[in-house]
């Protein structure tokens, strides 16, 4: 993978924050983003229901709320398929190496 030059590292975290932050508004607005060949976002509701404190068993009220939801595209699940994943999988930070440096990313 060849990296790219026509941003510095500084302008391109910035550009991703941006994005990210309009995202974020997007789906608290109650907005589906789509992002085509990656995938999309959503909220799904999650009913009330009763719920269990596991270190004493008491019942508690679960109130209802939404939850954001990734499905991913057909091109990244037909890139990710076959790939052997190793014991060490994490997030790539920004400022990080490459993407395609990471572990979770060799075959």
């Amino acid at each position: 993978m060849q990296e790219q030059t026509q941003l510095d590292e500084r302008d391109a975290q910035l550009a991703i924050k941006a994005m990210l932050e309009r995202m974020t508004a997007a789906l608290a607005a109650g907005e589906r983003i789509e992002i085509r060949g990656f995938g999309s976002f959503s909220l799904h509701f999650r009913a009330p229901r009763i719920g269990h404190i596991p270190k004493t068993g008491k019942a508690v009220a679960v109130a209802a709320r939404y939850v954001a939801h990734f499905k991913p595209g057909k091109a990244l699940r037909e890139r990710v398929r076959g790939r052997k994943f190793l014991a060490h999988v994490g997030t790539v930070k920004l400022g990080s190496p490459r993407l395609s440096d990471s572990p979770i990313w060799q075959r």
